[in-house]
């Protein structure tokens, strides 16, 4: 189950159906989004938009009022307890022996439903965040799986939850070195004047945050801003008058600009800072949007996985201290495994596209 806010959430279970499906698993994925009232689901998705882009105070209060479990969180449960019916609908047809979440109140359904009895297979949540949040935890989910240690330590120190460190859920080519020839032509492509590093700039699939002052800011350091503006075309033509930025749409080679940059320069520590993660790019966090943007971004930099730059004077020295990173292409987990796991099944083969090395320690 998952939900279609953004991008992250939908990638991480499109990819978990794909690894799953390899290994001989039969897998049904559904949208917890669509077992809302229309309103609701509207809510949802054009409210955290809004928020985040034009009233972002809002919506850092509204996540840090939910840590209190106080009448917002009241709200969430009553959001969540609205698709139960619906949920429960597809138990009843699927007949699951797990299920695994990777939307915070899709966890809070399923989680409502185990409690009652109502569920009876297991339930995992993939989070999908590096800072573990209250709306992701629930105390009748068997477990809660995490990218990388770092949301695993946070975890377990605020929330006094055990997490399974899990590994990521992107694409295997990720992992892979591009095609030398390939990149060439790219950067050709893509008009990338010669001897400048190229920071590859994302904000998410809808282009959140404040982003043409970071472009503008990159600039300044030095390097070329090459800038990943999901399907958000204002953002697009806005980007394009920023001298020396190369503004660029809804792309399918993400991968391969991952190999073509030198750093990532990102703002909310979702799925393309994973993507990064796997590729071995040096990750920044610059101008993070509100909520678990920042949230985020305290646990990346506390583990070194993405520094935070906090004020435009300090971006330079934090993006030549990344440039000066050599790419590191750990050998992670598989979280294909732990879903195995619990049905009784073997592990899968490992793939070959994963280099081991010493990763850092947040990993």
């Amino acid at each position: 189950m998952s939900g279609s806010v953004g991008a992250g959430h939908d990638g991480a279970a499109k990819e978990l159906a794909a690894r799953l499906r390899a290994a001989g698993v039969v897998v049904e994925v559904r949208d917890f989004l669509s077992a809302l009232p229309s309103a609701s689901a509207r809510l949802l998705r054009e409210g955290y938009t809004s928020s985040v882009g034009y009233v972002p105070a809002a919506y850092e209060l509204l996540f840090r009022r939910l840590e209190r479990k106080s009448l917002l969180w009241r709200v969430e449960k009553a959001i969540c307890t609205s698709g139960s019916s619906d949920v429960q609908r597809w138990i009843e047809q699927v007949q699951p022996d797990v299920v695994v979440s990777t939307y915070p109140l899709a966890s809070q359904c399923l989680g409502g439903l185990r409690a009652a009895g109502s569920l009876t297979a297991r339930v995992l949540t993939y989070l999908t965040d590096p800072a573990a949040h209250i709306s992701w935890l629930h105390p009748s989910v068997d477990e809660h799986l995490t990218v990388t240690a770092a949301t695993a330590q946070q975890g377990a120190a605020a929330y006094a939850t055990s997490f399974v460190v899990a590994g990521p859920l992107v694409p295997a080519r990720f992992a892979r070195p591009a095609d030398l020839e390939r990149l060439v032509h790219l950067r050709a492509t893509l008009a990338l004047p010669p001897g400048r590093p190229v920071a590859l700039l994302v904000a998410g699939s809808l282009g959140l945050g404040d982003v043409l002052p970071s472009v503008r800011d990159v600039s300044a350091a030095g390097l070329v801003p090459l800038v990943l503006c999901g399907r958000n075309e204002r953002l697009r033509r806005r980007v394009r008058e920023v001298p020396g930025a190369v503004a660029l749409g809804w792309r399918s080679d993400v991968h391969e600009l991952m190999q073509l940059a030198d750093v990532l320069v990102q703002n909310a520590g979702g799925l393309s800072f994973t993507e990064a993660l796997v590729a071995g790019l040096p990750a920044v966090t610059y101008r993070p949007i509100p909520g678990h943007g920042r949230a985020n971004a305290s646990v990346l930099d506390r583990s070194g996985l993405a520094l935070w730059a906090r004020t435009p004077a300090a971006l330079p020295d934090v993006l030549h201290r990344q440039l000066a990173r050599t790419r590191i292409l750990a050998s992670l987990p598989d979280p294909t495994e732990v879903v195995l796991a619990s049905l009784g099944l073997p592990r899968p083969a490992q793939p070959s596209s994963q280099t081991p090395s010493t990763p850092p320690a947040g990993i």
